[in-house]
C-alpha cells in the first residue's frame, strides 16, 4: 500500500507509476489549465494526465516548464484521439502531442477509446513508438473485455494499462478481474463519479468517522484496491485536499459496503454503445 503521494505501482515492463494522478479532463487551456496543474505540482502530485481532444496539453506544458520541476521527475500521460487512429496518423499524433506538451518523450501514451476497427492498427503505431524508445510504456483507455481480447491475439505487446471509469457505482469487476490476470494495471477516470456521488449516504457516514470528505473516502477506495486513480479538480483547496489521504485507512468492512453500493452505474459513454 502506498504511503505518499509520490509513491508508485511498477508497470509491467518495468516502469513506475505514481498511483495518485492529476486529471485535466475538462479543463480549459490557458491559465485554468497552467494554474490548476502548477497548483497540483506544488501539491505533490508528479502523474498528469491529460489527452489531445482535451485541448489543453499546451496549458500542461506550460505549467511543467513553470514549475521548475525536472522533467524525469514526472509522469505524463496523453492520448490518440478517434480520428487520429490508424498506423500512420497515429505516429503524426503523437508528434502532435510532444509538441503541445513541449517535451521530447511521454511517459504512458493510450489508445483514448476502441471505437470501431482501427485500434489494432493503431496499437501497431504505440508498439513502434515504444520499440523505438519514444515512448516509456503504451496502453489503452475505456477497453472491454472483449477488446483486450481481440487486441492481444493480433499483436505483440500488451498494455500496461486501462483506464476506465471506475467509482463507487460503478465497480468493473469483470474488467478489473481481467487486467489482474494479465498484469494490466487498471487506472480509474471519473473516481468521484463526476461528482455525482459527493452526497452519498454510505460514502459519508464512513468520511465523517475518520473526519475526512466523501472525495477523500473514495480516492482512499480506489487506492486500497490498488487501482490507479487520477481525480481532477481546479479549485486550490480541493486539489491540496485530494492528497490527504496517505494518514487514515478504510477497515475491511468500511470497504466492503463501498463495495456494495456498485450499481453497473455510468456517468459516461459505454465504450461498445458510443463507438464516435
Amino acid at each position: 500500500m502506498i504511503e505518499t503521494i509520490q509513491d508508485s505501482v511498477t508497470l509491467h515492463n518495468g516502469v513506475k507509476m505514481p498511483q495518485l494522478g492529476f486529471g485535466v479532463f475538462k479543463v480549459k487551456n490557458g491559465s485554468e489549465t497552467v494554474e490548476s496543474v502548477k497548483k497540483a505540482l506544488e501539491a505533490g502530485y508528479r502523474h498528469i494526465d491529460t489527452a489531445a481532444i482535451y485541448g489543453n496539453e499546451e496549458g500542461v506544458g506550460q505549467a511543467i516548464r513553470e514549475s521548475g520541476i525536472p522533467r524525469e521527475e514526472l509522469f505524463i500521460t496523453s492520448k490518440v484521439w478517434n480520428t487520429e487512429q490508424g498506423f500512420e496518423k497515429t505516429l503524426q499524433a503523437y508528434e502532435d502531442s510532444l509538441e503541445r506538451l513541449g517535451t521530447e518523450y511521454l511517459d504512458l501514451y493510450l489508445i483514448h477509446w476502441p471505437g470501431t476497427d482501427k485500434y489494432i492498427d493503431t496499437w501497431k503505431a504505440l508498439e513502434k513508438l515504444y520499440n523505438d524508445s519514444r515512448v516509456r510504456a503504451i496502453g489503452v483507455s475505456n477497453f472491454h473485455v472483449h477488446h483486450l481480447e481481440n487486441l492481444m491475439k493480433h499483436t505483440e505487446l500488451k498494455p500496461v494499462i486501462n483506464q476506465i471509469e471506475l467509482h463507487p457505482r460503478l465497480s468493473q469487476l469483470e474488467i478489473r478481474e481481467y487486467c489482474k490476470k494479465h498484469d494490466i494495471k487498471v487506472e480509474a477516470w471519473g473516481p468521484l463519479g463526476q461528482g455525482n456521488l459527493i452526497d452519498e449516504p454510505t460514502i459519508n457516514h464512513i468520511a465523517d468517522k475518520h473526519g475526512k470528505t466523501a472525495a477523500q473516502v473514495m480516492i482512499r477506495w480506489h487506492l486500497q484496491n490498488e487501482i490507479v486513480v487520477i481525480p481532477k479538480s481546479v479549485t486550490p483547496s480541493r486539489i491540496v485536499e485530494n492528497t490527504q489521504v496517505f494518514d487514515f485507512e478504510l477497515s475491511l468492512d468500511e470497504m466492503n459496503q463501498i463495495d456494495s453500493l456498485n450499481l453497473g452505474e455510468r456517468y459516461g459513454s459505454d465504450p461498445d454503445k458510443n463507438l464516435f
